[in-house]
């Protein structure tokens, strides 16, 4: 169900759930989602706002309207999209591709070097070690870091049976309105070289990607590490009109 109280507009809100029931297979690709009256029944919500939600799926080509007949899940895109906001692990899954998770560091408070990068007012932040593996072998290491304001007590989740995004959406009200990436081929240390399964100093592409939060700011830094031998990494693009 939908939460009123939450900060996140109900349109938002129902937005994410047929994401979420498009990636879990709930509404496959080519079937038609239920009509606005169904979801504004089921819901509890009104028409305007099951409107405002499928007009989001649609621009983001998630969804399509066909004229007289309804509105349909769209064809899911070739490339996996590892630099949405929706997370990581998401990504994989809506491609169908999958993948196992492995927690190298689990989360917890660390005093945070300034080789991290991050622009957090504490010289501590809430930290995470990840290696994403697909059949193939690892695919992706990402190293989290998390403002420890926003996210106080986030420690207290086990990120093995949940996903961090959802975590945070869900028990803290935050999700992020925009992000800023930086992209770099840069030869690997042992350390992720070694995760990676590759020799020291192979060359990886390095993403440093800020998440930027209404009313908080950036507050969650992530470096991921991409064989992109293995898979071809893209980030999809929105247009926004005026």
């Amino acid at each position: 169900m939908l939460n009123p109280e939450s900060p996140l507009p109900l349109y938002r809100q129902l937005a994410d759930t047929l994401r979420a029931g498009i990636r879990s297979g709930d509404y496959p690709q080519g079937s038609r989602i239920p009509s606005e009256h169904e979801l504004a029944a089921r819901f509890g919500i009104g028409r305007p706002t099951v409107r405002q939600a499928t007009d989001l799926l649609v621009r983001q080509r998630l969804l399509e309207r066909r004229r007289g007949a309804g509105t349909f899940v769209c064809e899911l895109p070739e490339e996996v999209d590892l630099f949405s906001l929706g997370g990581t692990s998401a990504a994989f899954l809506e491609k169908g591709i999958d993948v196992h998770t492995e927690y190298l560091e689990p989360l917890a408070m660390r005093t945070v070097h300034s080789a991290a990068g991050t622009s957090f007012t504490s010289e501590h932040a809430y930290s995470v070690s990840r290696l994403h593996r697909a059949e193939t072998g690892p695919v992706l290491l990402e190293e989290i870091y998390l403002d420890p304001e926003p996210f106080r007590g986030i420690e207290r989740f086990d990120l093995r049976g949940d996903s961090l995004s959802r975590i945070v959406a869900d028990h803290f009200h935050l999700r992020p309105e925009s992000a800023q990436q930086t992209f770099s081929v840069i030869p690997l240390d042992s350390a992720r070289a070694h995760a990676l399964e590759l020799e020291t100093a192979s060359p990886a592409l390095r993403v440093i990607r800020r998440l930027r939060f209404r009313g908080v700011g950036d507050a969650v830094l992530a470096h991921l590490f991409c064989r992109t031998d293995r898979y071809a990494f893209s980030q999809r693009m929105w247009p926004q009109w005026t």
